[in-house]
């Protein structure tokens, strides 16, 4: 299982390094991209239940930083233990699921 995941995958510094970078300003880029996407048109813009109900608890910006916090802590622990592939996969979901689409709402419509 630790070989799918990238722990013995032969997966080289570099390219962890690499990987916890893409993710750590991916996960930047969403929290900024989601901040502006929330100020300009409501918390319903927030697709994610767990991070809106942070938002609400405990104000939008605290709340949408302790979840950016959290996730880079994460990627970081994974990083550190070698899973750099599952950083990699992770980085390109955010991009994908979340930067592309806010990037949409904000500056194609």
């Amino acid at each position: 299982m630790l070989q799918l995941l990238g722990r013995r995958g032969g997966t080289g510094r570099l390219y962890g390094d690499v990987a916890v970078v893409v993710f750590l300003l991916a996960q930047a880029s969403d929290g900024v991209l989601t901040y502006v996407g929330v100020a300009t048109y409501g918390l319903e813009m927030e697709g994610n239940p767990l991070i809106a109900w942070l938002m609400v608890t405990m104000g939008e910006g605290p709340g949408l930083a302790a979840a950016k916090i959290t996730a880079g802590a994460f990627g970081v622990i994974l990083h550190l233990t070698g899973v750099h592939r599952a950083v990699a996969a992770l980085a390109g979901f955010y991009i994908v699921v979340a930067i592309i689409p806010w990037l949409a709402v904000l500056y194609v419509l």
